[in-house]
């Protein structure tokens, strides 16, 4: 059995931990896993833990030198509706993030870039799942063939900063990585 990751900052709240018992697979898919584990709770008592394990995945923020920011539309059967997205992808086992957004930008977009930033980590569902998404800028980007996977299918298109700030509040953008990376472009753009 192995526990979730600890930090420094943990250990002043080991009031709060859950001690792992016991770890039980309930179903191993293509790229995901369904766990349930049974943990002492920090009273004593036990109880159960249903989760996703999540291989990890990137997002990046492609930013064009006219000051748009370049996004995708693209259909997401679990919600039944086409969402707009920043591109991004899982990691492939033993991936490094930055070799990841590096790839997921030129097979989604075709585009590359000369700058990566590291913008920050996004636990994406916390209450059920451990996915940890790598949140990148690109900057100085040229555009290029895609080389979209069999089966994928989106559109490419840009926005201005401005209008994609905009849809996230307005409710266009209903994406949790997108409007997480929209908190960094906020920041990002106001200063610069």
């Amino acid at each position: 059995m192995t526990q979730p990751t600890t930090t420094d900052q943990d250990a002043e709240f080991t009031h709060l931990t859950e001690e792992l018992l016991e770890s039980t697979t309930l179903h191993e898919g293509s790229f995901i896993t369904l766990k349930r584990d049974t943990v002492r709770l920090p009273d004593g008592g036990q109880s159960t833990r249903d989760y996703v394990v999540h291989p990890g995945a990137v997002v990046v923020i492609p930013l064009l030198d006219n000051g748009h920011v370049l996004l995708e539309r693209q259909y997401r059967h679990p919600v039944g509706q086409v969402m707009i997205e920043l591109p991004a992808g899982k990691l492939d086992s033993g991936e490094d993030p930055f070799v990841c957004g590096q790839r997921e930008l030129l097979e989604e977009t075709g585009y590359t870039a000369s700058e990566w930033h590291l913008a920050g980590k996004i636990h994406l569902a916390i209450g059920y799942s451990n996915e940890v998404l790598y949140a990148y800028f690109a900057t100085g980007l040229q555009a290029g063939t895609r080389q979209l996977d069999d089966g994928e299918f989106l559109d490419v298109f840009s926005m201005p900063v401005e209008e994609f700030l905009e849809a996230c509040k307005d409710g266009r953008i209903t994406d949790a990585k997108t409007l997480s990376c929209a908190f960094w472009l906020a920041d990002k753009w106001q200063n610069s």
